[in-house]
């Protein structure tokens, strides 16, 4: 088996483990949505709502983000500006963007103006860094924005809340945040870490704004209800901490470090059809034909992305400087010289051969 194959097949199982994680982090983000909305049907503000979520997903990450440094704090003061950055948008930002944007539309609808990220990610990275994308790379990004669309209906004429839009390309800015930063991999932070301490920070951020009156927090112990079902406050409340956040935060960093910020930007657009089929079952927001349609289209759209993505040159992961030089070793190796511990192993041989044949000789003589 050769380098060229074993470094195919750890690329390979690599990917593969990324979409997983990228798959289950945009299910479990497309589930707040639809929880939130009823908390915020019962009085629950945007910005309450956020805040608990962020805390209980904090309280969750802290000790284990902790453990991950391994006694390396220096990491964490080097990527201090970097942890604020993702704290306050990617977290704190998103959400409350897109909590309030869910009270002027349907989940749905906000979640995939939100989701207009992957061609942000896409630009930034080209503008940024001179990433040019692939052509199937923009001809997927051009299938998925067409999907989005005929999700978004509005060819049909469909009202949308002007302030909602806003709320929604805010909470764009933040997702676009989000997916830069959880692919760096440059920073030496653990994934672990980099979500607790953005979560701290995002909390902190909120709970200054609500003390300081900039931000509402209203909280209510009504029960909340999904379609016509009642449950206790305190359920969707933990699930959003625990699944939507906690969850969610680390898999999505994890999917982003494997996959890298613009295919794991796409892969997250399942997001939208998570939330989607959550809202149809907890609001009984059932989406028209024309938005199915297009959330197919944003799955082909998808598709074409990684076949662009795969049909770059594996040049990420350069082989060590170190490497050339054993390789003249090896090269000896394959030509007849052995390699030095089998080389040992032989002399060992020979050298009991000759004491055998000494005694039999001697054994002979007397």
């Amino acid at each position: 088996m050769t380098v060229t194959t074993l470094t195919h097949d750890t690329r390979l199982s690599r990917t593969t483990a990324g979409l997983v994680l990228a798959v289950a982090s945009a299910a479990s983000f497309g589930l707040s949505g639809s929880l939130a909305r009823g908390l915020l049907d019962t009085g629950w503000s945007a910005g309450a709502t956020v805040a608990v979520r962020i805390a209980i997903a904090a309280a969750v990450l802290v000790v284990p983000g902790v453990l991950a440094l391994r006694g390396r704090w220096h990491l964490v003061r080097d990527s201090a500006g970097l942890v604020v950055v993702y704290g306050v948008a990617a977290v704190a930002g998103a959400q409350l963007c897109y909590f309030y944007a869910v009270t002027y539309m349907q989940v749905s609808v906000a979640l995939l103006l939100e989701y207009t990220a992957p061609v942000a990610v896409v630009l930034w990275l080209w503008l940024r860094h001179g990433h040019r994308p692939s052509g199937l790379t923009l001809t997927g990004a051009a299938i998925a924005a067409g999907g989005l669309v005929l999700v978004l209906d509005v060819v049909s004429g469909a009202d949308l809340s002007t302030v909602g839009v806003l709320w929604a390309l805010g909470a764009m800015v933040g997702a676009a945040t989000y997916f830069v930063i959880s692919a760096d991999e440059g920073n030496g932070l653990p994934g672990i870490t980099l979500a607790a301490g953005g979560l701290l920070v995002g909390g902190a951020v909120l709970l200054l704004a609500g003390i300081s009156g900039v931000l509402p927090f209203d909280a209510s112990t009504a029960d909340a209800v999904y379609d016509g079902r009642t449950v206790a406050w305190w359920l969707p409340v933990l699930t959003l901490g625990l699944v939507t956040a906690a969850f969610s935060y680390v898999t999505g960093i994890a999917a982003g470090r494997r996959l890298g910020s613009r295919l794991a930007s796409f892969v997250a657009l399942g997001e939208v059809l998570a939330a989607v089929v959550f809202a149809w079952l907890l609001l009984g927001e059932l989406p028209r034909p024309v938005q199915l349609a297009g959330g197919l289209l944003v799955l082909v759209g998808v598709v074409v992305v990684k076949m662009g993505e795969g049909r770059r040159p594996l040049t990420v992961e350069p082989l060590p400087q170190s490497q050339p030089e054993r390789e003249p070793a090896a090269r000896q190796g394959s030509a007849g010289v052995l390699p030095r511990q089998e080389h040992l192993a032989v002399q060992q041989q020979e050298r009991r051969r000759e004491r055998h044949g000494q005694q039999r000789a001697d054994d002979a003589h007397q």
